[in-house]
């Protein structure tokens, strides 16, 4: 059962009198219309004798959510409507709402009609000319489709989960079997040993053709507050995610490497500056859009991106490195979630 606060029963009497007098309205008049207005969305309304339980007036949707007229329902209560079970709760919170100054919101099932629906129910004390209150203002409004709408949805997210976990598991025996342990194992990039390896002779053979090609230095952003929350589970899910979209974005001859422990990079063999800002672009929304679920909780993550080009921004392996992590850093200082490119070399005549 839930509760809301919200200002105290004197206070409301004296804005909504301040308010009728502001207005030139009658007696009463702000009254009928705030009634009329909650009649009209089509919520369940009652007014409850706080003693008995009894109902002294309800609306006619309220009425026909028990298969009963307004009259008939007259001095009746819960007791004599519904199984005693369901009745228990309502009077507890009904005893709960009477005693408290403002408005009391809670949740009740029930089973009508051979169907389990939901209400979502705000009561409220009416103030009394003299001495303690003697009704309660009841307002029922269902809530079993937004309910059902949300179980569907952390259904799916269950499903996906272990969908993501299966996949993982496949991807990561099959790593195992074809690389020799070169890659890191929870993100299934290369190591930085074999990175370096390939970034070298990516180097020297674009030196002797005369070719281009991009690396891309990556870093996760901060945590949101859920991923905080979970902890390390939620770091490694987020890394394995990356990882499958980091490999599924580059080709046989380029390679991902996982640097460190947040830090990434992506060598794009035969790339120009401009198609390699394109892509990662392109990688930079699925990071920020891609659901990863952990026990039924959507983490969400995104990342900041610095590309640089051989041999346009760099002529050297450790000057294309420092490049694209100037480019990086550049793209932190924005605010994250940004693929900022480094500067292009001029060299002087």
């Amino acid at each position: 059962m839930s509760e809301l606060t919200s200002s105290s029963a004197p206070d409301l009497s004296d804005r909504a009198r301040e308010l009728a007098a502001a207005l030139e309205l009658d007696g009463g008049a702000l009254g009928a219309v705030l009634f009329g207005l909650v009649t009209r969305l089509d919520a369940c309304l009652a007014i409850k004798e706080i003693a008995t339980g009894r109902y002294v007036n309800v609306n006619a949707r309220m009425a026909a959510l028990f298969h009963s007229s307004a009259h008939e329902m007259m001095g009746q209560t819960d007791a004599d409507l519904l199984h005693a079970a369901h009745t228990s709760s309502w009077r507890a919170a009904e005893q709960v709402a009477s005693a408290q100054s403002g408005p009391h919101l809670s949740e009740h099932r029930v089973e009508l009609d051979g169907q389990k629906r939901e209400f979502s129910v705000t009561r409220m004390a009416l103030p009394a000319r003299e001495g303690p209150p003697r009704f309660l203002f009841c307002v029922w409004a269902e809530v079993t489709a937004d309910k059902q709408r949300e179980a569907q949805l952390a259904k799916a997210l269950l499903q996906l989960e272990q969908q993501q976990q299966q996949e993982q598991s496949m991807e990561t025996v099959r790593r195992d079997l074809a690389d020799g342990g070169l890659r890191d194992g929870v993100t299934g990039l290369f190591q930085r040993g074999h990175f370096d390896d390939q970034l070298r002779r990516e180097v020297d053979l674009s030196s002797r053709e005369h070719r281009e090609f991009a690396l891309v230095s990556i870093a996760l952003d901060a945590p949101n507050d859920v991923v905080k929350a979970s902890g390390e589970p939620a770091r490694t899910r987020i890394l394995e995610a990356l990882g499958r979209l980091l490999r599924s974005n580059t080709r046989a001859m380029d390679a991902s490497c996982r640097l460190d422990e947040s830090h990434f990079a992506v060598l794009l063999s035969g790339v120009g500056l401009a198609t390699a800002h394109s892509r990662m672009e392109g990688m930079r929304r699925q990071c920020a859009t891609q659901i990863v679920v952990l026990e039924g909780r959507d983490l969400g993550f995104t990342v900041s991106m610095g590309v640089s080009s051989f041999p346009h921004t760099a002529h050297t392996q450790d000057e294309l490195m420092n490049a694209a992590d100037v480019a990086l850093h550049e793209a932190q200082a924005r605010g994250g979630n940004h693929v900022t490119l480094a500067s292009i070399k001029f060299e002087s005549l």
